[in-house]
């Protein structure tokens, strides 16, 4: 299992185990709103009672205070209406809410208990009171704690949500700039050491064309073309970490030209093509494209098990001002669910491999180009399609990599 797999399951596995912490915590508090509703309803009805026993001791001063205390002191909203819907009497109302101010007077607002007499009718059944023959009905709703404490695990989850999501950006931030830091120093570190060797070969070279008269020999022509190769590749590793600099190119000989390299150093089994405008324009730097052609043609090239071909397409889109480069190959194709993962450090198939070449591809393409890579087709055992994106010349605007 390569490091993006075994990074990603972990937080799958962290993400699961948040699921059900919320889960158990939404089920824990739902059972005890359940309960306080059964000691509520309880309550009602103790009030309901209360009030009626209530009018029977109207003579009893003492007694009749005692009730009345119980009966203000309940903690829900109630309304008592006639059986014809009229509003009697109200207890545990915001009473900030009752009335309005009218041309400097209070005035009695009415449609507020009908809008929470409706309220009442929509969460319980209200019960039938006996007052002195007559018929009265109660409503009540749930109380105020009773509310906030229905909202409380979803407001929980929210503020732990925010939290884990602050979190998580802030150390991916931290781990994504050491990172880079680790990255530039392993690339200007690596330009460092390939220098000197490189001069060396060069002064071999020199040496081989002079003692051996061998000036217009192909094999010394190919071992110069390569070392100019190597050369390039230090210099593309001592820019990784500055700022680069983008010049006006034609986008169809940068690639023709780098094919041409690369193709001699391919099997002949692979067949190479490039079509579309060859006159579109790009901003570019090109030790640096020719890296991310480079990462494309060989992850083409390696999924090619036998005979196959690789093709680049050029399109430019007027309507958009873009370039579209599409590198197409012939080979066993990637699943629909890794079109994203290709593209994270360490992911590989090969049993021999880094996983970085796309990774790489990707920061070249997106923080050094301001232009899009990604997969727009695969299908198994058919081949694979990536897509770059880039802006035309005229309506590049430089950004900060």
């Amino acid at each position: 299992m390569n490091p993006y797999e075994k990074k990603r399951r972990w937080k799958f596995f962290l993400l699961i185990f948040a699921i059900l912490i919320g889960i158990a915590s939404v089920f824990y508090t739902d059972s005890f709103v359940k309960k306080m509703q059964r000691e509520e309803a309880n309550q009602f009805q103790l009030w309901v009672k209360i009030t009626e026993r209530s009018m029977l001791l109207m003579d009893n001063e003492n007694l009749n205070s005692i009730v009345d205390d119980v009966r203000e002191n309940t903690k829900m909203p109630v309304i008592v209406t006639n059986s014809d819907g009229t509003i009697l009497s109200s207890i545990g109302l915001d009473s900030t809410k009752t009335w309005y101010p009218d041309n400097e007077k209070l005035v009695y607002d009415s449609l507020y208990f009908v809008k929470e007499l409706s309220k009442m009718k929509a969460q319980h059944k209200p019960i039938a009171m006996n007052i002195f023959g007559d018929k009265k009905i109660a409503y009540y709703k749930d109380s105020f704690i009773l509310t906030q404490l229905r909202y409380f695990p979803y407001i929980q989850m929210g503020v732990i949500f925010l939290f884990l999501l602050t979190a998580y950006a802030a150390f991916s931030s931290a781990r994504r700039d050491e990172q880079d830091h680790v990255w530039v120093g392993l690339a200007k570190e690596t330009a460092h050491q390939l220098g000197t060797p490189i001069s060396s070969l060069m002064a071999w070279v020199e040496l081989m064309k002079s003692k051996f008269d061998a000036e217009d020999d192909p094999l010394i022509a190919e071992m110069e073309n390569d070392i100019k190769r190597l050369e390039i590749i230090t210099d593309r590793f001592s820019k990784i970490g500055s700022k680069p600099i983008l010049e006006d190119h034609v986008v169809y000989m940068v690639i023709s030209n780098f094919i041409d390299y690369f193709k001699v150093r391919t099997s002949d089994k692979v067949k190479f093509t490039i079509t579309g405008d060859e006159q579109v324009r790009a901003m570019l730097n090109v030790p640096l494209f020719d890296w991310v052609t480079e990462n494309l043609l060989k992850n083409a090239a390696n999924a090619i098990e036998n005979e196959g071909s690789i093709s680049i397409n050029i399109i430019e889109n007027l309507a958009k001002e873009q370039v579209f480069i599409d590198v197409t190959d012939s080979g066993k194709g990637i699943p629909r669910s890794k079109f994203d993962a290709v593209f994270q450090p360490g992911y590989t198939t090969r049993k021999r491999g880094w996983g970085l070449g796309l990774s790489l591809t990707k920061r070249i393409v997106e923080n050094y180009h301001s232009g899009e890579i990604f997969v727009k087709d695969s299908e198994l055992g058919k081949g694979t399609t990536f897509r770059i994106i880039l802006k035309s010349s005229l309506t590049y605007e430089p950004t900060t990599a």
